[in-house]
């Protein structure tokens, strides 16, 4: 039996959806690697991937093997009993990394709000009620939930919700002498994207995180990694913590975790694990079959020295051209990030006009993204081919000459 489908437009999102997006004028409906087909048949390369989550591309013959095989199988039993792909990706999860416990859930700011909550659990069992403070960085973004927005540094996404989560404190990011002002005895963890995000794709200095798991282990505080964005690959190690040679003890992974399939994980140790016991914390859905075979899948492909290896070079690809095209035009004073998290920081003439990036870029037929009104960012798939990167950009570029010819 088939489903009948009724034909929906662009315009009905106006009117049955809530209206806390603005999407584009178009809609997607069909993609293969790094190109989008919309409604109309008009393809389009995707640089977007959906916002760094499509880590593989769109219907990676892997990810669609392993979600089909697995659809046949076991849907969901919840966690009153395990399931066999969750204990195989949490395995290689715990083998590939510093972590030796998982903690499946569905989103980013369901891994933070886990990983916040441990935070707190933990200190309040070793130390006491007193110890409860969380450090956090200016213009970082840990999710909606109203403890993780509390936590994040940008008061336009947590303002306007009744009184706030206390105890946390925001300093601003990459500056060292701040965070040592900070942090004291009361501090229970310091909370730190290493490549902000949506804050403007801003890679943390290695001192100031060297800095910070000091300061973590002189004050008996746990030092927490956001790791939703700059995850699974995307930074050409696959986690950026690798990067820099300092080991967090909590690590929260969402967005290319599951390559497109919602799911996420909050990679800990042993000794700080045992806090969440039974019943101390819980989710529905988290560690489904489906999006675990998924996520296994999506490991198996990423975490191989070829795909590491790629992240790399292209990001180089990426880096020459965008500079080429930012000087060209006058348009970006920087390019930066790490892998293929990138971001182009607007210069002074085009501050505040990422938005119009972003519309002239769709009309010439590839998708991208802003990271705030004054960084154009970029997050495709890992496994992007030279030919669409070449094609994309050239799209890219001939939307920046209209843009500034206007």
């Amino acid at each position: 039996m088939s489903v009948e489908q009724v034909p929906v437009q662009r315009a009905d999102f106006d009117q049955v959806m809530v209206p806390n997006y603005a999407p584009a004028a178009f809609i997607p409906v069909r993609g293969q690697g790094s190109r989008v087909w919309d409604q109309s048949g008009r393809e389009l390369v995707d640089f977007s991937g959906g916002i760094a989550v499509n880590v593989l591309g769109h219907a990676h013959p892997a990810l669609v093997g392993a979600l089909t095989e697995q659809a046949n199988k076991l849907w969901h039993v919840s966690n009153v009993f395990t399931n066999e792909p969750a204990l195989r990706l949490a395995r290689k999860l715990v083998d590939a990394t510093f972590a030796d416990r998982v903690f499946f859930c569905n989103s980013g700011a369901e891994a933070n709000e886990a990983a916040f909550k441990l935070a707190r659990r933990v200190a309040h069992d070793l130390y006491g009620t007193e110890k409860y403070e969380i450090i956090a960085a200016l213009n970082s973004f840990h999710g909606r939930t109203l403890f993780t927005v509390s936590v994040g540094g940008q008061p336009k996404y947590s303002d306007g919700f009744g009184p706030k989560i206390t105890g946390i404190t925001h300093v601003p990011y990459n500056d060292l002498e701040a965070l040592k002002a900070a942090v004291s005895d009361k501090t229970c963890a310091v909370v730190l994207e290493p490549i902000q995000g949506e804050g403007g794709v801003l890679p943390a200095e290695l001192e100031y995180l060297q800095g910070a798991r000091k300061l973590c282990d002189e004050h008996n505080a746990l030092l927490v990694f956001d790791e939703v964005q700059s995850g699974m690959g995307r930074s050409g190690h696959l986690f950026a913590y690798m990067h820099y040679g300092v080991t967090p003890d909590i690590l929260s992974s969402a967005k290319s975790i599951g390559g497109g399939f919602p799911m996420a994980a909050m990679l800990t140790t042993e000794k700080l694990a045992k806090h969440l016991a039974v019943g101390v914390h819980g989710t529905t859905y988290g560690g489904n079959p489906l999006a675990c075979a998924v996520g296994e899948a999506v490991i198996d492909v990423v975490n191989t020295p070829e795909v590491l290896a790629g992240v790399n070079a292209k990001h180089d690809l990426f880096k020459a051209r965008l500079e080429k095209i930012g000087q060209q035009y006058g348009v970006f004073g920087q390019v930066r990030g790490m892998g293929l998290l990138i971001g182009c920081v607007l210069t002074d003439a085009w501050k505040g006009k990422a938005k119009d990036f972003f519309n002239a870029a769709e009309h010439e037929g590839v998708m991208i993204l802003q990271a705030g009104p004054d960084v154009v960012r970029f997050a495709p798939s890992l496994v992007v081919e030279d030919a669409d990167i070449t094609e994309g950009l050239d799209r890219f570029e001939r939307a920046v000459a209209k843009l500034t010819k206007n």
